[in-house]
């Protein structure tokens, strides 16, 4: 888990995604209440690299779900991607990090060659 957070390659389940956003919410609220009590703004610094991580994980929740990371911009689609399922076996995007499916395509080449 978190193998390349600030990565936009690969696939990531919702679990991971979920705590992404947990992560996200809370650091974006700590950066918050520390630019309002110190009164710098220079903390707003900050903000690029969670925004990044973000981005980055939500799109590689997008490719989970064999989309594009482009995606995660439609309004309402973050509520999918916490909820929906991951596509069985691998993708374009790689295989599916549950290891559910990776198998199938090497056992049926296995099968047809025996054959």
């Amino acid at each position: 888990m978190f193998k390349n957070p600030f990565s936009f390659d690969g696939r990531i389940r919702r679990t991971e995604f979920g705590l992404s956003y947990i992560m996200y919410m809370v650091f974006l609220g700590i950066v918050d209440a520390l630019i309002l009590e110190l009164d710098l703004v220079v903390l707003y610094v900050f903000y690029i690299p969670a925004i990044w991580f973000f981005i980055a994980q939500g799109a590689k929740r997008c490719h989970d779900r064999d989309n594009s990371g482009w995606y995660q911009l439609i309004p309402f689609y973050l509520l999918w991607m916490l909820f929906a399922n991951s596509i069985y076996g691998p993708n374009e995007f790689g295989p599916n990090p549950k290891g559910e499916g990776n198998h199938d395509e090497l056992d049926q080449i296995g099968v047809q060659e025996s054959h």
